[in-house]
């Protein structure tokens, strides 16, 4: 027999490993031993394109053992006869990392690979390696990937993966759709996740985030950002937002000047909002069903009076529930003097935590009268039973009305049955005086 040198990685010559298997004290180790090496190989693979292309060796018995494509393609009645076989197809290092399993069952998967092994040990129906690329991605899936991860779910049809994006995007809906990935996912996603009804957001939020994926796809098109073509980039998403369950104010400061919506439909949407009864229209006026129901109200006081002034500190009062709800916003009353405009920050406090789960700053309208005004969180925050929460509301105004006889406990009916009780305390610390007794916060907006 001869043997021929052949040459290492340093272009020295050398002649193979004599008596390698002496050394390799389990049949693992010898497979293990195998991978990536000319030693019997058999079958060499041409992987990839381009600079990064590279010819990788292998061994037909080793590959046909670990997958059925493999064992149809070296030993089925239509095998190949080629010693070297072209995967343009695949990237080189998830081609190896599928080798790699298939001679020691050892896994290699990094954030950058993940997708790429995964499409590799789908190609060849390798399912250990495919669930081990599905784990990877569920323990390493966040808000910030949800969506990322969903297009691909859907793409590789891992239903299971889809699941869990769809669940994580429920859950933390605000943030997903605030990730930078979300503009870059594909229609047919931002459909199934638009028709969802356990979306965690306020649709005007909703319709704000459509609106940055539209001017993303344009740029994708390569045609001008205008509401015309924003809309024709929507498609059968945008039928998916739920206009009538915006305010009439969020309706009128974005969809409405969008130029997304034509003018019949923004004319028939502020009829709906202002008009009984109210016309057909074509979009959905089911509420999301994670905030079931209407919006609902619970009022503190009994009685209202004036005046309560205002010098810069909080107004803040606790409370707990006896079931999950979500809080959108607060009645506040407003000035005793006649229409007037106030600021104010809102915010939601665990109180045990001192950690802020919501908040908002903006500006409301009050017409003189004693009714509390609206005033919304940026999103609806979800809320544990029996978990001790702080509302504050710091105002910069006239003096206002204020209530009084106020109630420590309140229990709500809910329209489709069952009921939600409020325990209301004291949030010590500077509250500008308002108690369960006396003061400003009038009211909590929640859903179900």
């Amino acid at each position: 027999m001869v043997i021929l040198d052949t040459p290492n990685n340093a272009g020295e010559i050398f002649p193979p490993t004599y008596n390698w298997q002496a050394t390799k004290t389990t049949v693992k180790e010898r497979f293990a031993f195998m991978f990536n090496n000319e030693i019997l190989a058999d079958v060499h693979f041409i992987v990839g394109r381009g600079e990064s292309q590279q010819k990788i060796p292998a061994h037909k018995f080793v590959l046909s053992v670990g997958s059925a494509v493999f064992d149809a393609m070296f030993n089925g009645t239509l095998a190949t006869k080629v010693e070297d076989i072209e995967l343009p197809d695949v990237e080189p290092a998830a081609f190896l990392s599928l080798l790699k399993f298939l001679y020691s069952d050892e896994v290699q998967i990094g954030p950058e690979t993940v997708m790429t092994i995964l499409y590799t040990a789908k190609k060849y129906v390798v399912p250990a390696l495919e669930k081990a690329c599905v784990d990877f991605l569920e323990r390493n899936l966040c808000s910030e990937n949800a969506f990322l991860l969903l297009t691909q779910a859907r793409l590789f049809d891992e239903p299971q993966l889809a699941d869990l994006c769809l669940d994580t995007i429920d859950k933390n809906t605000h943030e997903a759709f605030s990730a930078d990935g979300f503009t870059d996912i594909d229609l047919s996603t931002l459909a199934a996740v638009l028709e969802r009804d356990t979306l965690r957001i306020r649709e005007s939020k909703l319709f704000q985030a459509i609106q940055r994926w539209s001017e993303s796809e344009c740029v994708r098109l390569q045609i001008p950002v205008t509401g015309e073509n924003q809309r024709a980039a929507l498609g059968e998403a945008l039928p998916l937002v739920r206009f009538p369950l915006m305010t009439v104010e969020e309706f009128a400061s974005g969809p409405a000047q969008s130029g997304i919506l034509t003018d019949r439909e923004t004319v028939q949407l502020f009829l709906y909002f202002t008009v009984n009864p109210k016309p057909s229209i074509g979009f959905l006026d089911s509420p999301r069903s994670c905030m079931s129901g209407k919006e609902m109200t619970v009022s503190r006081f009994t009685q209202i009076e004036s005046r309560w002034g205002y010098n810069g500190a909080c107004d803040r009062i606790g409370f707990s529930t006896d079931r999950n709800i979500f809080i959108t916003g607060l009645g506040l009353y407003g000035s005793i003097h006649g229409p007037a405009e106030y600021d104010v920050q809102l915010q939601l406090i665990q109180t045990s935590s001192a950690s802020i789960l919501g908040m908002n700053q903006t500006t409301f309208l009050c017409d003189g009268t004693t009714m509390p005004f609206r005033v919304m969180f940026k999103n609806a925050i979800e809320i544990q039973s029996n978990i001790s929460y702080i509302v504050s509301a710091t105002l910069k105004g006239p003096d206002s009305h204020y209530g009084t006889k106020g109630q420590r406990r309140v229990t709500v009916d809910c329209p489709g049955g069952g009921k939600v009780t409020f325990q209301f305390s004291y949030a010590a610390g500077h509250n500008n005086g308002t108690s369960v007794e006396d003061g400003q916060i009038p009211e909590i907006l929640f859903y179900t």
